[in-house]
């Protein structure tokens, strides 16, 4: 008896303690998890903080990057640009002169394949320059778009007789507005429609400079009038050269030693009666393009420039 009134008493005594304790282990489990939400909430909120900065840096990198790649990158060619390039790019000459009812000007009968024009730069001015074989008349020229526009030009003032009339009228079609085409092909063909009504078909040919990606060096040879058999073979028959140097006053100040020169010189005609001074511009060659048997002359391109000295041989 005495023990059923005292473990019920325990019980009342035992269950508000164990209850109190509970409590407050639960009250420290819930203060733990809101300490450990408060922690991870932080956090989180200091990865998104750091991912903002990130995405941020990453912005930025990206940015300085666009902006170097826009600064390296090479400025973009107008429709003008790309048109200068091809003509200056090339020596062009007339290949037919027709009127508004195609029909052929007798003017350049005379200097058939011979008229020619040439499209360059000077002292930092689009300019052109074209002949018909005596004074050259250099203007200059303005593009927009396809339509062409040239100003008077310079002329030398040699007296060219029976190209004369020829002259006259290439000046008086080259000179004020005119509209260009363009066909690019292995021989690029650029036609010229002038303000009088009349078309100009010109074959381009590439410059020297173009073709061999460099300048020419100046270069002056004396040519004998009498070719000799080529050292490698008799049945060919190549010229004979020396070397000739000259001071800024144009006086002759050395004359090299007779070889056989083993090569072409493009532009140039021998004709075995004159004593010749060729003044030449001289393009070395990519050697990846040498023939396996190249001789020294063919490492290089000349390029005839003018005839300077001639005299005929009796």
């Amino acid at each position: 008896m005495v023990g059923s009134h005292k473990n019920p008493t325990l019980k009342v005594f035992l269950l508000p303690s164990v209850l109190m304790v509970s409590l407050m282990l639960s009250a420290c489990q819930k203060e733990s998890a809101s300490n450990e939400n408060d922690i991870s909430v932080t956090a989180e909120a200091g990865d998104t903080i750091e991912t903002g900065k990130a995405r941020d840096s990453v912005a930025s990198d990206n940015t300085m990057s666009n902006a170097s790649s826009a600064a390296d990158s090479p400025p973009q060619l107008t429709a003008e640009d790309k048109l200068t390039t091809i003509l200056s790019h090339h020596r062009w000459t007339l290949v037919s002169a027709t009127d508004v009812n195609k029909q052929p000007l007798v003017e350049f009968a005379v200097p058939k394949n011979q008229v020619t024009l040439a499209f360059s730069q000077y002292q930092g001015q689009d300019t052109l320059s074209y002949s018909v074989g005596c004074n050259t008349i250099s203007a200059a020229y303005q593009l927009q778009g396809h339509n062409l526009s040239t100003e008077d030009g310079m002329s030398t003032k040699m007296s060219c007789s029976d190209l004369d009339v020829a002259e006259n009228t290439l000046n008086t079609l080259m000179l004020g507005n005119s509209e260009l085409k363009i066909d690019q092909d292995e021989t690029p063909i650029l036609t010229q429609f002038t303000n009088d009504d009349v078309t100009l078909v010109w074959s381009g040919r590439l410059t020297p400079q173009a073709k061999y990606h460099s300048k020419g060096e100046t270069i002056f040879w004396a040519v004998k009038s009498q070719t000799t058999a080529c050292e490698d073979s008799r049945s060919n028959q190549c010229l004979q050269v020396k070397p000739i140097t000259y001071n800024d006053q144009g006086i002759k100040i050395y004359e090299g030693k007779w070889r056989i020169f083993v090569g072409d010189i493009d532009g140039y005609q021998h004709d075995n009666t004159h004593e010749e001074v060729l003044r030449l511009q001289r393009y070395q060659i990519n050697i990846n393009e040498l023939p396996e048997d190249d001789t020294a002359d063919e490492q290089y391109a000349y390029i005839l420039d003018a005839v300077i000295e001639s005299s005929v041989v009796e």
